[in-house]
């Protein structure tokens, strides 16, 4: 599951951001798919009521064949849901096939592996985010297994909600943390924090060796800012809808699985 892609609202305690609105939805299974679906069940449903009505024996036909049949509902939404989901991969990816600045390098950004790797894996993700939790191990162990891959990672707090900015708070302290040097060890330790806020979230740069007072003055420095503000307009110019969002070589996985991520990673290096 990923999470939905939204405006933070204003901080608090950090200079505000206030980043391109990204679009609403979900990458892998959106509140768009979620609510066609519901439309597409409303349709079945009213055919359904009016089958006994239609003239003729067709209608009544399809309405037992439904009855007798439920699956079908199933793999009807799950047709739905897929067309859909690869319809977001397919404009997501013209749109970084005609922006490649949009997945360049950035010297700012956390990155792991040969600077002049053939593969090239991106992260948009959100500490916050359950998917991104869930995966972040494997992934962790993808990067193990492919010394020879560079790996991008791209803070994007989108879950933060009004006065609530621990995402933001994360992401910058993650960052921060990557300036001494330590970035891993604070992604591992965030990725495991189930509930995270300012206290969690400062206990475990302290407990990974960050220096605080360098870190609180880049948390909240005018650079910071920048940084995560053109994340969140490259997100929104590439039409992302969730998190975590994977690209490969500059194509976006059509899901979170790391097992996915895997495969197309030794498809990209095959390919050379």
């Amino acid at each position: 599951m990923t999470d939905d892609a939204r405006e933070p609202g204003p901080e608090t305690d950090q200079p505000a951001v206030t980043p391109p609105a990204a679009a609403k939805g979900r990458f892998a299974l959106s509140g768009t798919v979620l609510g066609g679906a519901a439309v597409a069940m409303s349709a079945v449903a009213l055919a359904l009521s009016a089958a006994p009505y239609l003239s003729g024996g067709f209608g009544g036909k399809v309405r037992d064949y439904l009855i007798s049949n439920p699956q079908v509902l199933d793999e009807v939404l799950a047709a739905r849901e897929t067309m859909e989901s690869q319809s977001r991969v397919q404009t997501i990816n013209a749109a970084a096939a005609a922006n490649p600045a949009l997945l360049a390098a950035d010297a700012r950004d956390p990155a792991f592996g040969p600077a002049n790797a053939k593969v090239t894996v991106i992260e948009f993700f959100d500490f916050r985010c359950p998917g991104c939790k869930a995966v972040a191990p494997e992934y962790r162990a993808l990067m193990a297994a492919h010394p020879d891959v560079r790996f991008v990672f791209k803070d994007w707090p989108i879950l933060d909600r009004g006065e609530d900015v621990s995402s933001q708070y994360a992401a910058r302290a993650a960052l921060a943390a990557h300036q001494q040097g330590k970035y891993l060890a604070v992604y591992d330790s965030l990725m495991a924090e189930r509930a995270l806020d300012r206290a969690s979230i400062d206990r475990i740069l302290a407990d990974n060796g960050v220096d605080m007072a360098r870190a609180n003055a880049a948390i909240s420095a005018p650079e910071m800012t920048r940084h995560v503000t053109d994340i969140h307009a490259a997100a929104a110019a590439l039409g992302l809808q969730g998190t975590p969002t994977f690209f490969i070589n500059g194509v976006a996985s059509p899901g979170i699985d790391p097992r996915e991520v895997g495969a197309l990673i030794e498809a990209a290096k095959k390919k050379g």
